[in-house]
């Protein structure tokens, strides 16, 4: 038994029939690396059933306390059912991208069965009509609820269903469950009362840490580390979302990015990776005649974990506000413009304290703080507020190695996200053996023409990459003096002011009147 923490919990609390919040990585696997060029279902079945003791994320299920007097806890579900949680489906002919795309927005829309383990793997056969890929690929779609994990703690669920070899481990037993007792009602009760009567104590803790971290904020923009970004521009994607979403990706060459940020001194990949966002919604939004005056600003989500809680599962996560220089129209201008203010983010965030987000939803009342979530969300006063930022843009940086599921070799991986009102467009950025893509999720209704985003994300890189790669402007040479022609200081002096002085007496000539002929 395990009790979610404050955040895990918002996640649950922030959930509603037009919001499914759960986030998914897609992979897409070759298995032309198996020797038979196909895997079996009931391979990868035996995999996740070998491999399910691996995350405690795969046999959990939740219990609320109820009135959600404090947070709900994982238990294990004693009638887990493995088949019911691994499903195969397949791509009509031709088995193309869009379709591909079109199938994982669908999925990724439904919500997940709450009575049940938090989480779904679907695997897709039929992509056999693939820009880049051969014929006879398959994907995996995993969606996992955001309160049981985060990006980084996907990216260790990823691992542990993958191998570095083509060559499976020889398979091992599968040893039955040891299922912890789920909690009373009464126990759970008894927990609350007892969490509830230190709640004002954690709320002047709260208040203690908030003062500092005002000061030091005070203080920085008062130095200029940093500056307030003011009111966000609303767009069309700052409104209330539909149920409905749209998915697509773009992949880039990790090495022509690193090349890129290079051309401005300091900045990282992640700066370039935000600057094409922004050249992309820039484009976007230009086409459709609603570029705001004012820089688009997104969302980028800190991992927090120290090293002690580097494989910890839950939410541990802060989050930075960065301007995408989406008002920017020249690529180098922009990267320059995203790398200074993630720079000065980066002060903001150190200012007001890193783990200061996460200890502040661990210190507000359960039942406060679900109320409060779903009121807003539930009556569209979230969809009418000013937008905190205009989209959310995650890093997940993956392994630098290939893997391998049942000797299939893993060619490619996106990531999807969750939309809420407010916020209907979610980019992720997920990095893997050499490769780096941008994915993004949407609202359909904000976003119809999911393949237009994707042609702005590629101009946006191919802008850059062109920008970064073009030949520098050289300084101008200095003339050479002319050998045996150079003259005294003192003559060369002289020489120079007689032309001036002459120049004087012309003008006072000029400027004396004429005598007109009697």
């Amino acid at each position: 038994m395990h009790q979610l923490s404050g955040l895990d919990a918002t996640f649950l609390y922030a959930e509603m029939n037009n919001s499914p919040m759960h986030i998914a990585p897609l992979l897409i696997y070759d298995p032309a690396t198996t020797g038979r060029d196909v895997v079996r279902f009931k391979d990868i079945l035996a995999t996740f059933a070998e491999r399910l003791d691996r995350s405690p994320i795969f046999r959990r299920k939740l219990a609320m306390v109820p009135l959600n007097l404090d947070q709900p806890y994982w238990v294990d579900d004693d009638r887990f059912d493995l088949e019911f949680h691994v499903r195969h489906i397949a791509l009509p002919k031709p088995g193309d991208w869009r379709q591909l795309s079109i199938l994982a927005a669908r999925l990724h829309a439904r919500p997940l069965d709450r009575a049940r383990p938090l989480w779904e793997a679907y695997i897709i056969e039929g992509l056999d009509n693939v820009a880049g890929l051969p014929p006879g690929c398959y994907a995996m779609l995993l969606k996992v609820h955001h309160a049981a994990i985060d990006g980084a703690s996907g990216v260790e669920l990823i691992s542990a269903l993958h191998d570095l070899s083509a060559t499976p481990p020889p398979p091992r037993p599968v040893a039955p469950p040891l299922l912890d007792p789920a909690p009373s009602t009464a126990e759970m009760l008894w927990r609350a009362y007892k969490v509830n009567m230190k709640a004002p104590f954690r709320l002047a803790r709260m208040v203690g840490q908030g003062i500092p971290a005002w000061r030091r904020v005070h203080e920085g923009v008062k130095a200029k580390k940093f500056r307030t970004l003011g009111d966000k521009e609303r767009t069309r994607f700052n409104a209330a979302v539909s149920p409905h979403r749209v998915f697509g990706a773009v992949d880039f060459d990790l090495a022509v990015i690193r090349r890129a940020r290079e051309a401005v001194p300091g900045a990282t990949v992640n700066d370039a990776i935000l600057s094409i966002v922004g050249g992309a919604l820039r484009q976007y939004l230009m086409d459709k005649q609603e570029l705001p005056a004012k820089s688009l600003v997104a969302g980028a989500p800190v991992n927090v974990r120290s090293r002690d809680e580097a494989y910890s599962g839950g939410n541990q996560v802060s989050m930075m506000t960065i301007p995408l220089g989406s008002d920017v129209a020249e690529p180098l201008e922009r990267l320059r413009s995203v790398h200074r203010d993630a720079v000065g983010s980066k002060a903001y965030h150190e200012a007001v304290g890193a783990r200061f987000m996460t200890d502040m939803t661990h210190s507000l009342p359960a039942e406060l703080a679900a109320l409060g979530v779903r009121a807003a969300l539930g009556s569209g006063l979230m969809a009418g507020m000013k937008p905190i930022f205009n989209t959310i843009v995650t890093n997940v940086p993956g392994p630098q190695v290939p893997l391998y599921m049942c000797g299939a070799h893993v060619v490619r991986s996106y990531g999807l996200g969750p939309c809420i009102d407010n916020m209907g467009l979610f980019h992720a950025v997920t990095s893997y053996d050499g490769q780096i893509a941008v994915s993004f999720q949407a609202c359909r209704a904000m976003m119809p023409d999911p393949g237009f985003y994707e042609q702005c994300l590629q101009r946006a890189y191919a802008d850059l990459q062109a920008a970064a790669e073009a030949p520098r402007k050289k300084p101008a040479a200095r003339r050479k003096k002319a050998v045996g022609k150079t003259q005294p200081r003192g003559n060369r002096a002289l020489k120079e002011s007689v032309p001036k002085a002459k120049s004087k007496a012309t003008a006072k000539a000029r400027a004396r009147p004429r005598k007109r002929p009697a």
